[in-house]
């Protein structure tokens, strides 16, 4: 088992665009960031729709559904994904959200429960290692989330979906890291028309 970072994220580090709320998930300006998902068959079927492209990038989102056993997530990501996931979200295994603002257990179909974390992200990762089995834990976002994963140097794999997009503003996804130094060690390059798929390992 191995913990995972995934994001999509724009040449010039952004992962969402400002203004992000529960109404306005990606931010505004975000749609570039996200553009490359959503004809992949394997994204689609996991949205409960047919169709699709068939190509290495739907076998790279295979990959990561296929390896992820458990999911952290922070409680922004949460709440400006809750109604569009509906009653059978996409996670198919525990998510762990961190929050301060109790809320019981949700089982949704699929496979998917919703636990909400109050007392840390050690205890969110302790809980979803657990509960993934011989598969990845994968901390899904938002920036805030995975950054202070980083922080703590908890993450082992770090992939990114780099779009040939610049955004000019919005969420960075290496920003508030501390002073802290990490030697990444390069895994995979998947390059495609939609994306550069970068697989890291950080050395410990």
């Amino acid at each position: 088992m191995i913990v995972t970072a995934d994001m999509s994220i724009s040449l010039d580090g952004y992962i969402a665009g400002t203004n992000v709320a529960i109404d306005n998930p990606g931010g505004d300006g975000a749609e570039p960031i996200f553009d490359w998902i959503h004809n992949l068959a394997s994204w689609r079927q996991r949205q409960g729709m047919t169709g699709g492209e068939e190509n290495r990038d739907s076998e790279l989102m295979r990959e990561w559904f296929d390896a992820t056993g458990a999911v952290v997530m922070g409680r922004m990501m949460y709440d400006t994904g809750e109604d569009f996931w509906g009653d059978n979200p996409p996670f198919r295994a525990p998510v762990f959200v961190l929050t301060h603002r109790p809320r019981p257990t949700l089982v949704k179909e699929g496979g998917t429960t919703f636990t909400f974390v109050t007392d840390g992200i050690h205890s969110a990762l302790d809980q979803a290692k657990a509960a993934a089995g011989d598969r990845n834990v994968d901390i899904a976002g938002g920036a805030s989330t995975v950054q202070q994963y980083l922080r703590e140097g908890l993450i082992d794999e770090l992939q990114l979906h780099v779009v040939p997009a610049i955004l000019g503003e919005g969420l960075r996804l290496f920003e508030d890291l501390g002073t802290g130094r990490w030697t990444l060690e390069p895994v995979r390059v998947v390059d495609t028309p939609l994306a550069t798929h970068l697989k890291y390992r950080f050395v410990k």
